[in-house]
């Protein structure tokens, strides 16, 4: 039964029929960085390769032996074998995201990574004493060429070393490696935030025991912390912080806003001080266990050496924790 025409027309101005607004989608675009910020974490993933590579080599005596004794025929010769390399594997790889790559600049990354590579083994020298102002030119010269080969070759791994890929481009076996399945179990039987931090310390201790385990029963370490100052020894230890906060959060391998909400260490200076923390003890520890330090040894004498062969696994631990 339908209502009267009258009552319809008395009801219509009543009636208030509201549509919803329709408003258009605001189409944001993506943020893009500056270009020399992407410059800038390019050059600190370099670096970060660099030092990774070149540390274990930097802590023999042979090198720098060779390096003082060569004559400037060889260490051209040395000098553009290494460029060779670092070409063809800038070809393949190198430190820039950059999936193509022309021929020009092929040469000038490469003329880069070099740079980058003699300018980290410098700094490492420096840092260790093995270059010193009472240093000869061509001593310090031949030092610098043979140890910036790792070093520079570090530059062009970088990426494809320490960037973690995404499980899509993983190579995949019947078991994968061990720290994700570490991290997997923890998660599941301890909380997110302790099982992270847990893992966190596990992949520091094992970055750390891969790169200096075999610079622990050298006699380098002690050489190298018998020339040292007390007061430079600090300088080794915040080389050592600094350069394992620009490999996890500066180099731009893992994403810092990410990193920073994960495990209970909400800070990169918590995580990177407690990180160091436990590298030296594992320094310790391998110092220890190749009977490199006993019991007779004065303080001064632990403490230098532990604080030497903290350097390489500070570098060692860093790259763990972005494995994982």
């Amino acid at each position: 039964m339908s209502l009267p025409e009258n009552l319809l027309t008395r009801w219509m101005p009543a009636l208030k029929i509201t549509l919803p607004k329709i408003t258009s989608p605001k189409i944001t675009s993506p943020k893009i960085a500056p270009i020399w910020i992407e410059e800038f974490r390019a050059i600190l993933r370099g670096a970060a390769g660099s030092f990774l590579f070149g540390i274990p080599l930097l802590y023999t005596v042979e090198v720098w032996a060779i390096g003082s004794a060569t004559d400037a025929v060889r260490l051209l010769v040395v000098q553009a074998v290494t460029f060779v390399v670092v070409l063809l594997l800038t070809q393949i790889e190198g430190f820039r995201r950059s999936l193509s790559i022309n021929p020009i600049e092929t040469v000038l990354e490469s003329i880069e990574a070099l740079g980058i590579g003699i300018i980290c083994a410098a700094i490492a020298l420096l840092l260790l004493r093995r270059i010193t102002l009472d240093t000869p030119l061509s001593a310090a010269l031949g030092k610098l060429i043979f140890e910036g080969v790792p070093f520079s070759l570090g530059v062009t791994l970088a990426r494809s070393t320490l960037e973690r890929r995404r499980p899509s481009q993983r190579r995949t076996l019947e078991a994968d490696s061990l720290l994700p399945q570490a991290a997997e179990t923890l998660r599941s039987t301890v909380g997110s935030a302790l099982g992270d931090t847990l893992v966190d310390i596990d992949a520091t201790i094992i970055g750390a025991i891969v790169i200096a385990f075999s610079i622990a029963p050298t006699e380098e370490i002690s050489m190298i912390a018998s020339d040292l100052p007390p007061l430079w020894l600090l300088l080794v230890m915040a080389a050592s912080l600094i350069i394992s906060y620009i490999i996890v959060f500066a180099s731009g391998f893992t994403d810092r806003g990410a990193r920073a909400r994960r495990g209970l260490l909400l800070s990169p200076l918590a995580e990177t001080l407690v990180a160091y923390i436990v590298v030296l003890t594992a320094s310790a520890l391998m110092l220890i266990f190749f009977q490199q330090l006993t019991g007779n040894d004065p303080w001064q004498e632990w403490l230098s050496d532990i604080i030497v062969l903290g350097l390489p696994a500070s570098v060692g631990g860093a790259a763990g924790r972005i494995l994982v």
